[in-house]
């Protein structure tokens, strides 16, 4: 994982940050998912049903299943900050699914860094622009703008 300071990350807004590589979405994943959820609805766990009775094929990822990926893939691509403790998870701007996720795609995330705020509290707020990509289509599984926290000690402390 590179390490990067302030000054440096905040030269990269309005730029491509990062690029995952692909990851492949299992029936046992959505599985797996949906046990822990509790959202067993038929496209996603009933791949007969799911053939039968949907435009889809098959069976499809649970939306939230292929956003809570987003963490995997910035882990995998984000530079660290230098200095930073930790980093958090600050919420959405906006999220919109825009295509399914069928079983056994795979997919990707592309990260473009849209706002880094430095606050005197230490707290550094990054916006990111993600979209995840479905291999082969020319639509993507979802768009989100993504803020996370990083914190980096004030010096004075």
């Amino acid at each position: 994982m590179k390490t990067i300071t302030l000054d440096a990350l905040q030269a990269m807004v309005g730029q491509e940050s990062g690029l995952s590589s692909w990851r492949e979405v299992t029936q046992t994943m959505i599985d797996q998912f949906a046990e822990a959820t509790d959202d067993h609805q038929f496209i996603h766990c009933d791949p007969v049903r799911a053939a039968a009775e949907t435009p889809f094929g098959g069976t499809i990822a649970h939306g939230f299943l292929t956003l809570s990926l987003l963490s995997t893939f910035a882990f995998e691509t984000a530079p660290k900050l230098e200095g930073a403790d930790i980093g958090i998870n600050h919420g959405f701007d906006q999220v919109r699914f825009v295509a399914p996720v069928k079983t056994g795609s795979r997919i990707r995330a592309r990260f473009t860094l849209a706002d880094v705020k430095a606050r005197p509290s230490g707290w550094i707020q990054v916006t990111n622009d993600v979209s995840i990509e479905i291999e082969g289509s020319a639509k993507p599984a979802l768009t989100a703008r993504w803020l996370t926290l990083a914190f980096v000690p004030p010096k004075d402390r």
